[in-house]
């Protein structure tokens, strides 16, 4: 399964799957764009997607929708930069399950990822 990482960005998809790695996880695919993300996802099937919100071809928010129309239980969690609290929102309405802010503090992360995986009791 593993984590899908969808952000326009070399950097930031890189610095994502570093620290993604280092603490231990697996990734299961990098996209680069948000059409990319939505065939990844159906192809792959992760368990978790690093979903930037701003991307070129389609925002994270349509990404998110497409996504959850086919998988309502999708785990999503929104990578932003700061402003973007409006977008934000709007994507914990359609389902998003959590956040994180660029630049990205690994600690923050990794809690934010830990907080989404962790079994329901």
């Amino acid at each position: 399964m593993g984590i899908l990482i969808v952000d326009d960005t070399d950097f930031d998809r890189n610095l994502l799957r570093s620290i993604l790695l280092s603490a231990g996880y697996e990734i299961a695919g990098l996209a680069s764009c948000g059409e990319e993300g939505v065939r990844q996802f159906h192809a792959l099937k992760p368990c978790l997607v690093m979903l930037d919100l701003i991307m070129p071809d389609i925002n994270g928010i349509e990404v998110l929708r497409r996504i959850r129309m086919d998988a309502p239980d999708a785990k999503i969690i929104m990578c932003t930069s700061v402003g973007e609290e409006s977008m934000v929102d709007l994507a914990k309405r359609m389902g998003a399950r959590g956040y994180v802010v660029k630049p990205y503090i690994a600690d923050n992360l990794l809690g934010a990822v830990k907080r989404v995986l962790k079994p329901s009791d």
